[in-house]
């Protein structure tokens, strides 16, 4: 006598039911050899470059200089200018984004909610190359108004990093309330029953339960203001230099990456490949501002039952 296995509803499995799932799991498993796809042509390519005669790894992490046609590998200016540019983009976001997510989640009633949604919706479908002429036409001229032409260079990092502020700031005022909603109303509830006002509730309960949602939110914010290109491509500069003064231009990796891949480099050049490892760096920091923002949410995560 044959052994079935009953279906845990109790019914027959339908064939469509099977082509379904399959066609799921097909667009699941997709997506994973995508990204394995892009990490093995990060690797192979960036191979290419350190096994070069003319690079060292030591060189390319600690050098002051990049000027790969003259054989200086040093990915400190291009790495400088990127830090520079999304902490200022970071300085500029994380504390609009958190008070408009504050605002919209404990303090907006549904009818202002219903005109500043979409206004943040607007100002995430944006392209970014529009940011970027954005940059270079307000914002700049904006900077060198206030703090003089002489001090203000036409290219420079502060302007590139204050819009990219501005694009990345629906991203965190969107993923922010998110993570402040989610915080279950009892907890406001009770707060207010001993007493407390609606700002003592939030930044004594609210915000403090919603820590780890909150945390992982600007790490992803990081990672996003670190990727960006056009921007940064369009006004922050087109020439590597290792300076800590914002008002300066300065070429980011992803400028740099847009310039030399829209060249005439010849194919499986230094220059060429230099563009690969570059990209691993970038893909190697924000992996691992990822599983940063994974074991921070991990640490801080609360259940509410």
């Amino acid at each position: 006598m044959k052994n079935t296995v009953p279906h845990p509803y109790g019914k027959r499995i339908r064939l469509h039911e099977t082509v379904i799932e399959s066609l799921l799991f097909l667009f699941a498993l997709m997506s994973v050899m995508i990204t394995v796809g892009i990490v093995v042509i990060l690797f192979k390519e960036s191979m290419l470059f350190f096994s070069s005669d003319e690079v060292t790894l030591s060189q390319f992490l600690f050098g002051t200089k990049w000027q790969p046609m003259i054989g200086q590998f040093g990915v400190l200016p291009l790495l400088n200018s990127t830090i520079t540019t999304s902490l200022i983009a970071m300085l500029v976001a994380l504390p609009l984004g958190l008070s408009v997510a504050i605002y919209l989640s404990e303090y907006a009633t549904a009818k202002t909610k219903s005109i500043v949604k979409p206004i943040l919706e607007i100002l995430a479908g944006i392209p970014t190359i529009v940011y970027g002429y954005f940059a270079l036409t307000f914002m700049t001229p904006l900077l060198r108004s206030i703090f003089g032409e002489e001090v203000v260079q036409m290219y420079n990092t502060a302007s590139a990093g204050i819009v990219i502020g501005i694009l990345i700031l629906p991203l965190v005022a969107t993923m922010a309330e998110d993570a402040i909603s989610a915080v279950p109303k009892e907890l406001r509830l009770a707060s207010h029953a001993l007493g407390s006002t609606v700002a003592e509730t939030t930044f004594h309960i609210v915000l403090p339960a919603a820590l780890s949602g909150l945390s992982a939110t600007f790490l992803l914010a990081l990672s996003r203001a670190i990727g960006e290109t056009m921007v940064v491509a369009l006004a922050a500069g087109a020439g590597p230099k290792l300076t800590f003064n914002p008002f300066e231009g300065a070429e980011t990796i992803t400028g740099y990456i847009v310039r030399i891949s829209g060249g005439d480099v010849s194919y499986n050049s230094v220059d060429y490949t230099s563009i690969f490892a570059l990209g691993l760096m970038l893909f190697i920091i924000t992996f691992t501002l990822n599983l940063i923002s994974r074991s921070i949410s991990a640490k801080y995560h609360m259940e509410y039952e």
